[in-house]
């Protein structure tokens, strides 16, 4: 027996006057007949839905969640939340941009308790449909809908976890069913390259006929696909009838764009978000007997920088004290909602440290949901000693060693090339 079943049995250890449930095991993924397609899956207790995810093999997906290193891959939430499953469920789709409406969909209707990631409105993306003669489709941040804007909102789609996946989704469905929106507005009285792609309606289109793909887009962003393929086929016998022949005739190839949706690069970035590595950032600070004080954070995906997500930090108090340096870096950087929170933080020191770092997220984030590692290191700045959480560090050590050194030298950088410009003055 493996140690995840090991795990399993140990958790639905329950005296006798407790009813014991059937705990779920590989071989018993037979009977759901998964097929290999994109889809919806759902884990549920008897009736309760307790998580809901999409896949580009619904077969290839759920079986992951048996694996014998499922705990180290996906965290022993998840690992909770499959001893707790007797049952799975699922919907196939026709592609994996179905999927990935219809999943957010599904999440924003039964909220399952381990869907945690996706009900964070504020961190994540949304698609708003705006309240106007034309309305436009937007990607907003959750934490922009709070803010001053200069549109209504008619509809709201999300929150969406993969901001690159959202983008891509858009595109697909901007080909099947054009709209306006920041950059392509109504009223343009010239044409530009998005009307002759295709992805901008034209100027001339009327309320009625922009009205219909609005809420043909509606339809399709709530994960009503069905719905929308019989509005559509209603729409063609209606226009055949009318001998509106043209109209029918684009209708058609609506109908068909939907059933062979080139989706390569959502796929690809499915799988990626499928193997994705434990996220971490490290930071370090910078200065010279406390002046031109700097400090950054760099981000890993796994073993591999993230450069997008390197940060730089010129610090409000010139000071020699790299315990409260490392607090204000960290207080700015949990205090940007918009920035994706890391399941790992790295800091450069020992016990006080990784205690600032511990101290700061509970005050900002009000819980312990980041694992905090400390890298003390030796005369020639090597690391010596990894303090935190032994599991996490035993599986990630390569990653957090990596990343404490790219943020050294990324400091370092950092403050000479400050130093250089006031040199240059």
């Amino acid at each position: 027996m493996n140690s995840y079943l090991r795990f399993i049995k140990i958790k639905h250890r329950v005296n006798k006057n407790v009813k014991i449930h059937t705990v779920m095991q590989k071989n018993s993924l037979k009977k759901y007949l998964l097929p290999q397609a994109p889809g919806v899956y759902y884990f549920k207790r008897c009736t309760e839905i307790l998580y809901i995810g999409k896949a580009t093999s619904l077969k290839d997906r759920v079986r992951s969640y048996f694996s014998n290193d499922v705990i180290k891959t996906r965290g022993v939430r998840i690992v909770d939340m499959v001893t707790k499953a007797t049952s799975i469920s699922f919907r196939e789709t026709t592609n994996v941009l179905e999927a990935l409406i219809l999943e957010t969909a599904e999440i924003k209707k039964y909220q399952p308790r381990y869907n945690v990631e996706s009900k964070d409105d504020k961190s994540f993306n949304h698609v708003i449909i705006t309240e106007e003669d034309f309305p436009r489709v937007l990607l907003v941040r959750g934490h922009e809908l709070e803010n001053k804007h200069d549109y209504k909102i008619r509809e709201l789609f999300g929150p969406f976890p993969s901001a690159h996946s959202l983008r891509i989704a858009l595109k697909i469905i901007r080909k099947v069913f054009p709209f306006f929106d920041a950059q392509c507005a109504p009223g343009m009285k010239q044409r530009n390259v998005n009307h002759e792609i295709g992805i901008c309606p034209d100027p001339d289109i009327s309320k009625q006929e922009y009205k219909k793909t609005i809420a043909r887009i509606t339809l399709f962003l709530s994960g009503r696909t069905e719905k929308l393929t019989a509005s559509l086929q209603k729409d063609m016998s209606i226009a055949v009838k009318n001998e509106a022949f043209e109209n029918a005739e684009k209708i058609k190839r609506i109908l068909f764009a939907l059933q062979h949706i080139n989706d390569v690069a959502l796929i690809k970035d499915d799988v990626r978000e499928a193997q994705k590595q434990i996220c971490i950032e490290a930071f370090d600070v910078a200065h010279m007997s406390g002046k031109d004080v700097v400090g950054v954070l760099v981000s890993f995906d796994g073993v591999t920088a993230d450069k997008k997500g390197y940060r730089k930090f010129k610090l409000s108090q010139e000071i020699n004290n790299d315990i409260r340096n490392l607090e204000e870096i960290l207080t700015r950087r949990l205090l940007h909602e918009e920035w994706k929170l890391p399941e790992v933080i790295v800091v450069d020191g020992g016990i006080a440290q990784k205690d600032i770092a511990q101290k700061t997220i509970k005050h900002i984030l009000g819980d312990d949901s980041i694992a905090v590692v400390a890298v003390t290191k030796d005369a020639r700045h090597r690391a010596r000693n990894i303090r935190g959480d032994s599991v996490l560090i035993k599986k990630y050590s390569d990653a957090i060693i990596q990343a404490n050194a790219e943020a050294h030298r990324f400091a370092i950088a950092y403050h000479r090339q400050l130093r250089s410009k006031q040199l240059r003055r």
